[in-house]
């Protein structure tokens, strides 16, 4: 439950109709006959996952990735004529719950396969599954020559039936990392026998990156929220995301001092400090925080960027506000930390971390709001 403004230390803002915008944007750029679908897993990347769905399915979405069965069923009931699919498999005695809730398992394993066809059996009912086939990642799904095995061998898939074949992208973010095509190659190779069963290799990264990786469903995460895909180009994506911690004291401090845990940043000059209420409790990486060695993140005041000034701790984090003009903020006031100002991958690369760590991992201390991102406020 979000807590109201007055007994918060910022408020996060979260636009779903951006969302879907950047949902549409992706789908444009799809091949004719590819569909996108939608991965909302890890609570639709801190967005509120029955919300971001709902809005999504708004704009013509169809199809849905999550991670967890849990996630699936509170998406389902969110959605109920969505396809939902079980990204991380079927879990050992789950398959029941997931053929009552309609959802869909990525199988991933040889007992992955035996399990849900055995379930399958005993219902008498060809329940729908896909298959993951690993192209190198070495994480989950079937080698390809485990899959080529399963697939000429009619008695272990007969029982259910296959509606989609996926594979996932290591290196999506890096376009010209040889790992890409390397993995398209394999994915082809194992796949082209099967070319009636539609298949999926297209994150955000791979929508992104031309229609050699769309095949038939293209399933992007990161982008839907704001997120950098790519590392060497510029993100197109509308901000989904906006934080305003609130203002708790300004603080005078002379040149020679230093400011937080650690003494690890020193004033070269009279310094105004602004303390936030916000720290790593709440998502804000204490990675970002700057010291005499090294520069750290920004936050966004009266138009312009206010530098981070020493460790982020776990409930503030201090701002050098000295180049605002006097009176521009005051206790109280709100200064963004996160948002169309303030880009979670720019705050990740000082934090040595990725845009994903920001949305997935967004603080519950503030008062949460849903509605169009408007400019930075100055009072509480």
């Amino acid at each position: 439950m979000s807590l109201p403004l007055p007994a918060a230390g910022g408020v996060l803002t979260i636009d779903t109709d951006a969302i879907a915008a950047n949902w549409l944007q992706l789908k444009s750029l799809l091949a004719s006959g590819t569909s996108c679908a939608a991965t909302i897993k890890a609570d639709a990347y801190g967005t509120g996952a029955a919300r971001t769905a709902r809005r999504l399915a708004e704009a013509g979405c169809e199809t849905f990735c999550v991670a967890l069965p849990a996630e699936g069923i509170e998406v389902r009931n969110a959605v109920p004529t969505a396809r939902i699919f079980i990204l991380n498999g079927l879990f050992p005695g789950t398959a029941e719950l997931l053929s009552a809730n309609r959802l869909i398992p990525v199988l991933g394993s040889m007992e992955e396969i035996a399990d849900w066809a055995a379930h399958c059996r005993a219902a008498a009912t060809r329940h729908p599954a896909a298959i993951h086939v690993d192209t190198g990642m070495n994480r989950l799904g079937l080698r390809p020559d485990a899959f080529a095995a399963v697939m000429s061998d009619a008695a272990a898939t007969r029982d259910f039936e296959i509606v989609l074949l996926m594979t996932h992208l290591a290196c999506g973010s890096e376009p010209e990392h040889p790992m890409n095509a390397h993995q398209l190659a394999r994915f082809r190779e194992a796949t082209a026998p099967y070319a009636h069963i539609p298949r999926s290799m297209a994150n955000s990264a791979g929508v992104l990156m031309g229609r050699d990786f769309h095949f038939d469903m293209a399933r992007p995460g990161i982008s839907l929220y704001g997120g950098k895909a790519l590392d060497t180009v510029a993100n197109t994506m509308q901000p989904v995301v906006k934080i305003e911690g609130r203002v708790m004291t300004l603080r005078d401090v002379p040149a020679g001092e230093t400011v937080g845990y650690a003494a690890a940043r020193t004033t070269t000059r009279p310094t105004r400090i602004a303390m936030v209420s916000a720290g790593y409790a709440d998502g804000m990486h204490r990675r970002a925080g700057s010291t005499d060695a090294e520069p750290g993140g920004y936050g966004f005041a009266a138009g312009q960027r206010v530098p981070l000034f020493g460790r982020i701790s776990m409930d503030m984090m201090a701002f050098d506000v000295t180049d605002l003009p006097e009176g521009t903020l005051d206790r109280g006031s709100l200064v963004e930390i996160l948002g169309p100002n303030v880009a979670a991958s720019d705050l990740a690369s000082y934090a040595q971390t990725i845009d994903y760590e920001y949305l997935t991992g967004l603080g519950k201390r503030y008062a949460r709001h849903y509605g169009a991102l408007t400019a930075t406020g100055t009072t509480g």
